[in-house]
């Protein structure tokens, strides 16, 4: 099964495919430290730096010997920040959201058999729909049949409440189906379409379903480290605990990427006094930052939030910041290292991120979480089959 990937990031969605069956013939990235860390984990795909235009300006069929209809899926995440639910503009203005338009050219160009669209729950509701539904109009006159659900991560396995949307296409009046959950995990979504397209277990099946995925079982084999420190690859000091890290290990020796930012002293100190799964509200009044002495304590509660080992993550963002989320480690006074936010994402530790230590954790934030994506793969390989 060949598969293209535009949009490949440090390549999350490709790793998740590849376990899924496919494999991937050419990547489009623009941001070069991410397409380097693409290209390093996946040695045989030709990946094209830049613009997505210049893909599309490019004769790909001849490129990759491919005749319209023969290849199996195209994929990808045209960037997101125009349409997340956070951003102060959520407009149909916005340049970024027009690389959609790059995507479906993409699309026209090849007719693949199938097409996989994510994106941020937010996309359902921008400009009151129209994106969605501009996007079914563009794939249905190319002859494709369509389907879209907001599908949460934690249902397959990642130990994270994480949310996409997914926009399945298959070439001809085919049905379409989504990967049904398999774990026991809730989370609540607090965004517009919420209720129409994530799928709801119901708890007459939910003790057919396996334990969710925790903190715990994601990161508790991985060594002690420093604040701040920047360290080369580590060996593992312990056997893995549980199916999910034995995963996870299989096919590395050493551990890469367990490094992490630092914090200032008056941040250490704040730490000092959160619980797990405790936030900002535990630290004392006095030792707050201006402004969030005068939060109400129903504000922000994901501030300085200490991980519970036995609960999920919030959501892995570009940065492990206090300030923005629940990221400080469940028993060290420090956040999540690189490989720590890796493994939440369901990362193989055999995938190594190059850059920056920011760069590194931009890759892991922006990924699609390879275990969701190793689910859509093998529910679109059943139908193209």
């Amino acid at each position: 099964m060949k598969s293209i990937d535009l949009f490949s990031g440090a390549g999350g969605l490709s790793c998740g495919l590849g376990m899924a069956g496919f494999t991937p013939i050419l990547a489009n990235e623009l941001i070069a430290a991410h397409a380097n860390t693409y290209q390093i984990n996946n040695e045989n795909t030709s990946v094209i730096v830049g613009d997505v235009r210049q893909v599309c300006e490019t004769n790909l069929k001849s490129k990759l010997g491919l005749k319209k209809g023969e290849l199996d899926l195209l994929a990808g995440g045209p960037p997101c920040q125009g349409f997340s639910v956070n951003a102060p503009i959520r407009d149909l203005d916005d340049e970024r959201n027009h690389l959609f338009k790059d995507f479906l050219r993409v699309a026209n160009e090849l007719l693949p058999k199938a097409i996989l669209i994510e994106n941020v729950p937010g996309i359902v509701s921008l400009g009151k729909g129209t994106v969605v539904k501009q996007i079914y109009k563009e794939l249905e006159s190319l002859g494709y049949s369509v389907q879209h659900k907001i599908l949460f991560a934690g249902h397959y396995g990642v130990p994270q409440t994480r949310f996409r949307t997914i926009i399945i296409a298959v070439k001809g009046n085919i049905g379409i189906s989504f990967p049904e959950p398999e774990y026991d995990s809730k989370a609540v979504a607090n965004f517009a379409g919420a209720r129409e397209l994530c799928i709801h277990l119901s708890p007459l099946f939910s003790q057919d379903l396996l334990p969710q995925t925790t903190v715990s079982d994601a990161i508790s084999d991985l060594p002690e480290i420093q604040s701040g420190s920047k360290n080369p690859p580590m060996k593992y000091l312990n056997e893995a605990k549980g199916s999910y890290q034995s995963f996870l290990r299989n096919g590395s020796n050493l551990i890469h990427n367990h490094s992490c930012n630092g914090l200032g002293k008056i941040n250490l100190d704040r730490l000092k006094h959160i619980p797990q799964g405790g936030n900002w509200t535990n630290i004392p009044h006095e030792m707050l930052p201006k402004g969030m002495q005068r939060a109400r304590r129903s504000d922000h509660t994901k501030r300085y939030g200490r991980l519970h080992p036995e609960g999920m993550c919030s959501t892995i963002l570009t940065k492990c910041d206090p300030h923005w989320g629940a990221f400080i480690h469940p028993e060290q006074d420090r956040v999540l290292s690189v490989r720590e936010a890796a493994r939440i994402q369901s990362f193989p530790d055999s995938y190594h991120f190059t850059g920056t230590i920011p760069q590194q954790y931009e890759q892991v934030g922006n990924a699609v979480p390879p275990f969701l994506a190793k689910k859509i793969g093998e529910e679109i390989i059943k139908i193209i089959g």
